[in-house]
């Protein structure tokens, strides 16, 4: 019996050994894929043989059930991460098990643009196909509310930069880390801010740097921009900007500033107001941050187009006026 035992040992021992063998001659053999970049998403709760149907099922030449018991023999079975994943060619069944237990997810970006108003930010995201749409159909309290945000209007309150994000992250997501971005951003400008400015609050600080970006053509401009309207509103002058006005009427602007949209009173014309106005008109950068709380030191209360982005700057209305005839007008004189 004793050496019938030691054969029958020694061949489930052969067996073992020649299943591993094969196990891990599979585990390291690249895998065909029906594309040379094949991308899947394994769902938050997902088992690690549901995420294996669910790579075969994207194009990944490989056995569902093999690449669970890979997973389960080497202890990587319970450790894979729910994410959106991409695998080139070459990958194997090994590299594609540690790429789900490390969560090696692939990511996607969303670039929010200086001077941009919310509408605009609403559809960079939501014509992301990389993003779970959860704000589409929201109304902008409504997203407001689930950011964690207590102001009452959206408008400048997220800092324009290039976000990256694993793909499928919630678009709720990546607006709470813009809105906190600037909120930072903002907090950091106000406590570092020349005590002479004329402004009460971060949020007035926000609304000005959100007209300073749009009102500034070249980047050297930027600070004198901002000191014409602190002039303006440190002795008492309407701002007389032209963005805000045309902010005011939103999507019904065709593009094109009348008179008569000047002399219309509505919440956001600095024409027929004075002071600021209400929120922010856009998105403004770091640069009209600072400019906003760090004004040039000037007498300035005017400026108009040259034409070629830059500004000519007057400190009287005589001044202004010449200035307007020449680079608006065509007038030499």
């Amino acid at each position: 019996m004793k050496p019938l035992f030691v054969r029958l040992l020694i061949t489930v021992a052969l067996a073992v050994i020649a299943v591993s063998v094969a196990g891990w001659w599979y585990a390291q053999r690249p895998l065909k894929l029906a594309q040379p970049v094949v991308d899947f998403t394994v769902q938050r709760g997902h088992t690690m043989r549901q995420a294996a149907v669910t790579i075969a099922a994207a194009g990944v030449d490989v056995s569902p059930r093999s690449l669970y018991w890979i997973a389960r023999i080497t202890g990587k079975a319970g450790r894979i991460m729910a994410g959106s994943y991409e695998v080139h060619q070459g990958i194997t069944p090994w590299m594609l098990i540690l790429k789900l237990s490390s969560g090696d997810v692939s990511q996607a970006e969303v670039r929010f643009v200086e001077g941009w108003n919310f509408r605009q930010i609403r559809t960079a995201l939501e014509s992301n196909p990389n993003l779970l749409q959860d704000t589409a159909g929201l109304g902008d309290i409504d997203i407001l509310r689930m950011i964690g945000a207590t102001e009452a209007h959206p408008e400048g309150l997220f800092f324009p930069d290039t976000y990256l994000f694993d793909k499928q992250s919630s678009a709720v997501a990546v607006l709470r880390r813009a809105y906190s971005a600037m909120k930072q951003r903002l907090a950091q400008a106000w406590e570092g801010r020349d005590p002479r400015v004329p402004l009460n609050s971060p949020y007035e600080a926000l609304i000005l740097a959100s007209i300073v970006e749009k009102e500034t053509g070249r980047p050297e401009d930027r600070g004198l921009v901002a000191s014409v309207f602190a002039n303006r509103l440190r002795v008492g002058m309407r701002l007389q900007t032209d963005p805000a006005v045309i902010y005011g009427y939103g999507e019904a602007f065709d593009g094109r500033l009348r008179k008569w949209h000047l002399e219309t009173d509505h919440l956001y014309n600095t024409y027929t107001r004075a002071g600021l106005p209400p929120t922010p008109i856009a998105m403004p950068g770091a640069d009209s941050l600072n400019a906003a709380v760090h004004p040039a030191r000037t007498d300035y209360l005017y400026f108009v187009s040259r034409g070629d982005g830059t500004s000519e700057f007057s400190s009287n209305l005589n001044d202004h006026n010449k200035a307007v005839n020449r680079y608006q007008r065509g007038s030499a004189n």
